[in-house]
C-alpha cells in the first residue's frame, strides 16, 4: 500500500529549497509513494514545474503581505487544522519557519512528523522569528520525529541551538543531473558571451544575503585595478536589482555586467561561462554550486554552510573566507595562475558525478519508509 505523503513549503517562488522540492518529489516512486506538495501561498515559478503525478495544493491563491505576523495570530493546532484537511502518512515540513510552526500542530493521530532545514541559523533570535517565542519555536521542532538537514554544518547549528532527542540526520539536494547536463548543452548567443572575455556567473534571487553588492565591487577591482578582460552574468530577480543597476551605471560598469533575470534553463548559461562566484553570507546546501559542478565550470565560493562538504579542502573548487577582500584574492588568482582554471574545470565535472539523481531521492525514500 501506498504512503501519504504531503510536502508543506512557503511558495514555489524563485529559490534552491523550492527547486529542489520540485526535483525530489518528481522522481520518487509514485507506486511506493502518493505524493502531494501544499504550497501556503500560490502562483509560484516553479509550480508548472511538478509532474502531472504530484497534486499540488494552495493554502492561498499569492502572497498575503505580513502573513508571518497573521500566522502568529493563531495557534499551530489550529493553523494546522486549517490548511491541512486530509490524513497523511507522513507530514514533510520543507522550510524552516511558517511551515514547520503549521505542521508541528498535527495531532497525536499516528502520522509522522518530518522538519527539513535549509540554512543554518546560528541564533535562537533567527530561528524563532517565525514562532510566537523561542519557547514556541522549541516545543514545535521537539514534535517532529526527525529532522533532516541539508548539510553537516547545517545540522550542528541546528542541534546547538534546540538540542533535539528525535534524529538530526543529513541527506543532500536532490538535482536532475541528467536533465542539467542536457541542458547544459543548447547554445547560447555567441555575441552575448564573447570569447576573449573571462565570464563569471553568480546565480540567485536577488537579495543582500547572496552578496551580489560584493560581486559587482570586485568586478570593478578586475577590471580596473587588474586590467583583466572580465565580464559578470547575474542569473535571478529580486528586489535589489533596481538599485543594483543603478550603482553599476553610477560606477561605469554598464557594459561588463548582464542581467540575464529568471531562466527556464540556466544551465547552458552557466555551462558558457569560465567560473561560477557564490558571494553568499549564508547558504544552505548550495543548488547553484551543485549544478556548476555539474555542467563543468569551476567554483569560487565564500565559506558558507555545505561547501566544505562539497568542495572538499579545496580540492574540487576554491573557497575562501567569508569576507569581499578574500573572495576577490580567490577570483583573481583562478583567473591569473596558470592552469588553475583548466585544472579545476577537470576536478568538477569529478565532483558533479556524484551528485546523481537517483541516489539522492533513494535515500530520501529510505528514510521516508523507515519513519
Amino acid at each position: 500500500m501506498r504512503k501519504k505523503v504531503l510536502f508543506v513549503i512557503h511558495d514555489l517562488h524563485h529559490g534552491g529549497a523550492e527547486k529542489v522540492l520540485v526535483n525530489l518529489v518528481n522522481h520518487m516512486d509514485q507506486e511506493r509513494f502518493a505524493v502531494s506538495v501544499l504550497a501556503l501561498f500560490g502562483g509560484g515559478v516553479n509550480e508548472p514545474f511538478l509532474s502531472p503525478e504530484v497534486r499540488l495544493l494552495h493554502g492561498h491563491s499569492r502572497l498575503i503581505p505580513g502573513n508571518s505576523k497573521i500566522m502568529k495570530l493563531f495557534s499551530p493546532k489550529q493553523l494546522f487544522r486549517h490548511y491541512i484537511k486530509e490524513k497523511y502518512d507522513i507530514i514533510v515540513s520543507y522550510l524552516e519557519g511558517p511551515s514547520a510552526r503549521i505542521v508541528s500542530g498535527c495531532p497525536d493521530d499516528g502520522t509522522k512528523l518530518v522538519s527539513w532545514i535549509h540554512i543554518e541559523q546560528h541564533t535562537m533570535e533567527k530561528a524563532a522569528r517565525s514562532f510566537r517565542s523561542p519557547a514556541e519555536a522549541r516545543g514545535c521542532y521537539a514534535r517532529f520525529d526527525r529532522t533532516i538537514c541539508v548539510a553537516k554544518s547545517v545540522a550542528e547549528d541546528f542541534q546547538s541551538i534546540f538540542s533535539l532527542k528525535s534524529p538530526v540526520d543529513v541527506l543532500y539536494n536532490t538535482v536532475e543531473s541528467d536533465v542539467i547536463q542536457a541542458k547544459a548543452g543548447e547554445e547560447v548567443e555567441k555575441k552575448e558571451f564573447p570569447q576573449e572575455k573571462w565570464k563569471l556567473v553568480g546565480v540567485g534571487k536577488l537579495v543582500p544575503t547572496k552578496g551580489f553588492d560584493r560581486l559587482l565591487r570586485i568586478q570593478k577591482r578586475l577590471l580596473e585595478e587588474d586590467h583583466l578582460p572580465v565580464h559578470t552574468y547575474l542569473l535571478g530577480e529580486g528586489p535589489e536589482r533596481e538599485r543594483m543597476e543603478k550603482w553599476i551605471k553610477e560606477n561605469g560598469l554598464y557594459g561588463s555586467v548582464t542581467f540575464l533575470g529568471y531562466q527556464t534553463n540556466p544551465y547552458k548559461y552557466i555551462a558558457a561561462c569560465d567560473l561560477f562566484v557564490c558571494a553568499s553570507h549564508a547558504e544552505g546546501f548550495s543548488t547553484a554550486a551543485t549544478e556548476a559542478l555539474i555542467v563543468g565550470t569551476p567554483v569560487v565560493t565564500t565559506k558558507v554552510s555545505g561547501m566544505e562538504e562539497m568542495l572538499g579542502d579545496n580540492e574540487y573548487g576554491i573557497i575562501t573566507e567569508n569576507e569581499e577582500e578574500a573572495l576577490y584574492h580567490g577570483i583573481r588568482d583562478m583567473l591569473t595562475t596558470p592552469g588553475k582554471l583548466a585544472h579545476y574545470k577537470s576536478k568538477a565535472k569529478e565532483r558533479g558525478s556524484f551528485f546523481s539523481t537517483g541516489k539522492t531521492v533513494q535515500e530520501v525514500e529510505r528514510m521516508l519508509e523507515a519513519l
